[in-house]
């Protein structure tokens, strides 16, 4: 890509169509921020074959995935789950430490040049970035501060009594 694509959307459908297109890019590692995943369609059937083309395309791929809470996730996922459980050395899934739960935005950052960003999570209003580095690498710097604040908080496996 020569010149980076800018492209703003206001809506669900907006904000659907962008992350497609983002996990349509190129790249090895594909780093998601959100509060609780519900806006990401993590049981969508489409969302989770796009997340498995992605996984599939190389065995070097990796998805990490930092959520503030996790039982969305857990108990309304089945399908990520399921896929958590096929690529358990691909996929990592945490929880933020109690701290910086006040963070309202949410964003996906493929590699350090394609984004896409919600500046509150509660809104689907925000942006999409392919090929801009610049913002690119300072999302990924952001997530790994935010991953940094984070632990394990999802496993494929559930252990009960």
């Amino acid at each position: 890509m020569d010149e980076p694509i800018y492209e703003r959307f206001d809506t669900a459908d907006g904000f659907h169509a962008a992350v497609d297109r983002l996990l349509e890019q190129p790249g090895r590692e594909l780093r998601v921020f959100d509060p609780d995943g519900a806006a990401l369609r993590l049981n969508d059937s489409a969302r989770i074959a796009a997340l498995e083309r992605f996984l599939q395309a190389s065995r070097t791929r990796r998805l990490y995935v930092v959520l503030h809470d996790t039982e969305n996730l857990t108990r309304r996922c089945p399908r990520m789950m399921t896929l958590l459980a096929r690529y358990t050395h691909a996929i990592q899934i945490n929880r933020t430490h109690e701290e910086i739960r006040e963070i309202q935005d949410a964003f996906l950052v493929l590699d350090a040049q394609h984004y896409v960003r919600r500046p509150v999570a509660s809104f689907f209003r925000g942006a999409m970035g392919l090929g801009d580095e610049t913002e690119g690498l300072a999302m990924r710097g952001r997530f790994m501060e935010i991953w940094g604040a984070s632990f394990p908080g999802v496993s494929s496996t559930t252990v009960g009594l």
